[in-house]
């Protein structure tokens, strides 16, 4: 049998594809230290909980596809205290960012279109362009320069007559990288010129340190008509098996238009929903202890790999992953080798090959993205694990042993 064309050229997730050796591993009586994959450690606050228990209903009904209106009030509420106002009727809840990601890209592009994209990006951006038909033009940015963005001249050459959108993550993942208001006002400036949308993925909003400063495109009233802002429980009150995301955007034509994929798979999950109505009526304190938690735990793996010579990495200020450029040539076989071949006290770290995060081929090769996810204790050993493990690797490598 055949398969179709859409499906055979999607990627496979680099985030996961090296998960069975990981089984192996941990088969073996190995522990491995899980930084591959953004799931925080943080507990989800006890009022998600507490509001699907209370649910007393007798019969689980179909929710309206635009989501419950109660979320929906919630995620208003939560938008104000970032200088951003959007009707009821400008908001649409999701399975998750990742369908808001799909459907916008879905609503703004045809097949045969591209969009551009500052690489290295989430990896399903891609998947989810090539289930479509969609090309992603990649805006190369680099670890030597904290990967900020490019000149406008040269982000302005990417455009053609098919480009149809800016899609990008602030703060970025996987690089932890906020970019500043001017960055944001002169992609506004690129997508206003240009008639472009953006499509915004602000599901880090929260997660900013050393006192930068967070702009959302939301913030940007010039372009407000085009902007299409993505959002999501799953990292900012580390419940991501809830699969709650949201679209909000000011182009209300675009909301009616999007809104039509919304009826074609029914509804979101009621219970989830409810739960998640009661996260986004946390006050913005809750922020304050996660973000120094997740600061400190930055610390503690950027000191580490700063210690291990021919590492190239700027600290990042945002989210909660790192992307280090390596002195190895092949990073994915470095990671392949920490979960077959080494390990310290029957220990070892698996870590996300970061070649997949690229568009442009042969870039990533040698570089790895970590989630500082973990408890700050596992995460000093997972770095000092990973620290020793890249010095034996060199070590083995210039020996020619490996």
């Amino acid at each position: 049998m055949k398969y179709s064309e859409r499906i055979s050229s999607m990627q496979s997730s680099p985030i996961r594809k090296l998960v069975p050796m990981a089984n192996k591993a941990k088969a073996k009586g190995i522990k491995v230290y899980h930084l591959n994959i953004g799931q925080p450690d943080i507990k989800t606050p006890k009022v998600f909980f507490d509001a699907v228990k209370s649910f007393d209903n007798e019969v689980l009904e179909y929710a309206v596809s635009q989501g419950l209106p109660e979320l929906i009030t919630s995620l208003q509420k939560y938008y104000t205290t970032y200088g951003m106002s959007f009707e009821s009727d400008e908001i649409l809840i999701t399975n998750g960012g990742s369908e808001a990601l799909l459907f916008a890209i879905m609503a703004t592009c045809d097949p045969g279109d591209n969009i551009l994209v500052p690489e290295p990006f989430y990896t399903n951006y891609n998947g989810f362009s090539q289930s479509i038909n969609v090309c992603i033009t990649p805006i190369t940015t680099k670890a030597e320069d904290g990967f900020h963005l490019p000149k406008k001249d040269k982000i302005q050459s990417l455009i053609n007559p098919k480009t149809k959108a800016i899609l990008l993550s602030n703060p970025g993942n996987p690089t932890g990288t906020v970019y500043t208001k001017e960055e944001l006002y002169i992609i506004a400036e690129i997508a206003k010129e240009n008639d472009l949308w953006i499509i915004s993925d602000e599901v880090y909003r929260e997660f900013v340190y050393d006192g930068l400063e967070y702009t959302s495109f939301g913030n940007i009233k010039e372009v407000e008509d085009r902007v299409i802002i993505i959002d999501s429980v799953s990292k900012r009150y580390s419940a991501c098996g809830a699969r709650i995301g949201s679209i909000a955007s000011k182009n209300r034509n675009l909301i009616v238009e999007i809104l039509k994929l919304c009826q074609g798979r029914l509804c979101i999950s009621t219970l989830d929903q409810i739960g998640s109505t009661k996260l986004y009526q946390i006050p913005k304190s809750y922020f304050d202890e996660v973000n120094k938690e997740y600061k400190n735990r930055r610390d503690v793996l950027y000191n580490e790999l700063m210690k291990v010579e021919g590492v190239i990495c700027k600290k990042p200020t945002g989210a909660f992953y790192i992307l280090a450029k390596l002195p190895v040539e092949n990073a994915e076989d470095f990671v392949i080798w920490m979960l077959t071949d080494f390990n310290k006290d029957g220990e070892t770290v698996m870590a996300c090959p970061a070649e997949g995060f690229y568009a442009t081929p042969g870039l990533g090769k040698d570089e790895i993205r970590l989630a500082y996810i973990l408890k700050e204790e596992d995460l000093h050993r997972a770095s000092v694990l990973l620290k020793e493990g890249l010095e034996t690797y060199l070590q083995l490598k210039k020996e020619n042993k490996l």
